[in-house]
């Protein structure tokens, strides 16, 4: 473990965001820079569309449950897209599964996530005043809200909102009269994905430069909370992906709107031929995956993080090879920029260029597989504490071994071409990616709702919270892998006219019912988190008995976070139930010389080096209080 001597902020940067800042009610709660304000701003704007996402999905799975069904009583809701049947408007159905994907990847689980928790969790558990510039850090939220100002606009349009798939690839996405969901509302998601993308890279640049610049002394790389980990690897993949969808949908633009063919090549419409030639739309495959892949992680790793703080927390032990998983989240990082032609085994790649992804893909496993075990491991004899955090976090642990089973079936080729585009992906990502990376947001809120707000939230409600959502995940994506291995398509919206897929109707409607039920205890969760803010019990000052820096700010830290000296720290964040110590967890900030009798040998050598620096400290202080 390296010892004290790190970066962290000079007298000049403390002076700068100096203490408490004197806010009105627009600089306090709208534009604010405060990093905390920030971070409950995405996380509101997260949950608003979660909700909205959520419910989209519902709308097709009635129509993916009940075939038959008179959906007249939605026509209040969604006017002209229920035809004088009562059906749903097949181009509509598109445009659901469309803005779906896209709200839960992009907004929910990319801005809720790593925007909050970020935003939240950096400067407090590095132990800095404020992010390295609050002003990028305002301006990343708001190119966040603005963009979500779009997409929410494209819901309504006469000719509805874009219907392309989440992946919007071309010809679909770049032929205006292709379908209605080709025309403005593939456009403004455009705009909309563009300012998310600028959002994105203003968070990402402000996120790697506090880690690296503004750590408080004595927190070194080997100190950092796994969280921080994570945030700061998720931010470095955020850098080098994005800007590579920006590319691939600046094209696109080109492509709808100034006659380039980037993606278009003998195209026929309507029996006619289009003048694009030289283009294909395999390119924009390969930049959008290039992207697409490393996003999973974007999405991942920050709930990987939170578990792991949370694990260690409410297990009352270190967590289990802390530096195996910094080694396996680099692993990931890496791996994650090489392995995104293995969503493209169906576009005719060459067989052998396929063989190579697929054995990188195979690899990622062995870093996610080392993640896993570390956390059973921490679990394990551990004097386990069952806070709704740590139920959404072991139910993340066990999403991430189930779901990662299915994506070795995905990764290899040869089984890939016979599961592609079926019901079988649908479940593997909506399990590893989706749902586990929800569970992670959802334990991060429970655990740092007190540091958020000053107040607890209801246990109880999140049991319920619990239980009826991890049970409902499974009953909705389970059976969605048989009928996948059986060959049911996705993006389908009627499938009743084949006989191969009739079987499977009380299957369908079995997830219906499952996915009404599990969107509906989200409304459990989503009371529980705006009653606690005003009327939850009143919360202590480190009610989990945490190490980590947060939890020695005040209980409503202002702007600047502590309000005089930061704490320096002296020891790594996870010494929980250290033998001969008298309580079972010992903060960051407590010296190794304070601790003789639970010092580790190794430790017990730092004590002398850590009495110089004091030393050292105290001779300074006194020459600048003589010299004032």
């Amino acid at each position: 473990m390296a010892t004290a001597s790190v970066a962290h902020h000079d007298a000049a940067v403390h002076d700068h965001h100096d203490h408490e800042h004197h806010d009105n009610f627009i600089t306090k709660y709208i534009f604010t820079q405060d990093h905390k304000m920030i971070g409950k701003q995405f996380l509101i704007t997260g949950i608003f569309w979660a909700l909205i996402g959520g419910f989209l999905s519902i709308l097709f799975r009635l129509q993916l449950g009940f075939p038959d069904m008179n959906l007249e009583f939605l026509r209040p809701l969604l006017g002209g897209w229920i035809d004088e049947s009562g059906k749903l408007d097949p181009t509509f159905y598109l445009a659901l599964v469309t803005m779906h994907g896209t709200i839960m990847v992009f907004f929910v689980l990319t801005a809720g996530l790593s925007g909050t928790f970020s935003n939240f969790l950096i400067p407090l558990q590095i132990g800095a005043r404020d992010m390295a510039s609050g002003f990028m850090n305002m301006l990343s939220y708001w190119f966040f809200f603005g963009s979500s100002v779009i997409m929410f606009i494209s819901l309504f349009i006469k000719t509805g909102p874009a219907g392309g798939g989440w992946v919007v690839y071309p010809p679909l996405s770049a032929l205006e009269q292709a379908i209605p969901g080709s025309g403005l509302g593939m456009t403004l998601w455009l705009v909309a994905m563009t300012l998310f993308i600028a959002s994105s890279l203003l968070g990402g640049i402000n996120y790697i430069t506090t880690v690296i610049n503004l750590r408080t002394k004595g927190m070194s790389f080997s100190r950092l909370p796994l969280t921080i980990w994570a945030f700061f690897l998720t931010a470095v993949i955020g850098l080098l992906s994005f800007p590579v969808l920006f590319a691939a949908a600046l094209l696109l633009v080109f492509d709808r709107s100034f006659g380039t063919s980037f993606y278009l090549a003998d195209i026929y419409v309507g029996g006619e031929a289009l003048p694009n030639t030289g283009g294909s739309p395999v390119l924009f495959q390969h930049l959008f995956w290039f992207l697409g892949h490393p996003e999973v992680y974007i999405v991942l790793l920050p709930a990987l993080g939170i578990t792991s703080e949370v694990i260690a927390t409410n297990s009352r032990k270190p967590i289990f090879g802390y530096k195996a998983m910094i080694i396996s989240m680099l692993g990931i990082t890496i791996l994650s920029f090489i392995v995104w032609a293995h969503h493209m085994f169906v576009s005719g790649m060459n067989p052998f260029l396929g063989s190579i992804f697929m054995f990188l893909t195979l690899i990622i496993a062995v870093p996610s597989a080392v993640k896993v075990f570390n956390y059973l491991t921490t679990l394990w004899r551990g004097n386990l504490i069952f806070t709704p955090a740590m139920l959404f976090s072991i139910g993340l642990v066990s999403f991430f071994i189930s779901g990662g089973l299915t994506g070795i079936f995905l990764g290899n080729s040869a089984i890939d071409i016979q599961l592609h585009d079926t019901y079988f992906v649908v479940a593997h990502f909506h399990l590893v990616m989706g749902s586990a990376s929800f569970f992670g947001l959802v334990a991060g809120v429970y655990h740092w709702f007190p540091k958020m707000f000053g107040r607890m939230m209801d246990p109880r409600l999140g049991y319920i919270h619990f239980w009826l959502t991890f049970t409902g995940v499974y009953l909705v994506f389970f059976p969605m892998h048989y009928i996948g291995i059986a060959g049911f398509p996705r993006r389908y919206y009627s499938w009743t006219n084949f006989s191969f897929t009739e079987m499977y109707t009380d299957l369908n409607m079995f997830v219906s019912v499952a996915a009404i039920i599990t969107f509906a205890a989200q409304f459990i969760f989503l009371f529980n988190f705006f009653y606690s803010m005003y009327r939850g019990r009143k919360a202590s000052l480190n009610p989990w008995r945490s190490n980590t820096l947060e939890w020695t700010t005040p209980l409503h830290p202002g702007h600047g976070n502590w309000p005089g000296e930061i704490p320096t720290v002296y020891r790594w964040p996870y010494d929980y139930s250290k033998p001969g110590a008298p309580e079972d967890f010992i903060p960051q900030t407590v010296p190794l010389s304070q601790t003789p009798e639970s010092n580790l040998p190794h430790e017990q050598e730092l004590v002398k080096l850590e009495m110089e620096i004091m030393k050292e400290e105290s001779e300074v202080l006194v020459a600048n209080e003589s010299k004032h």
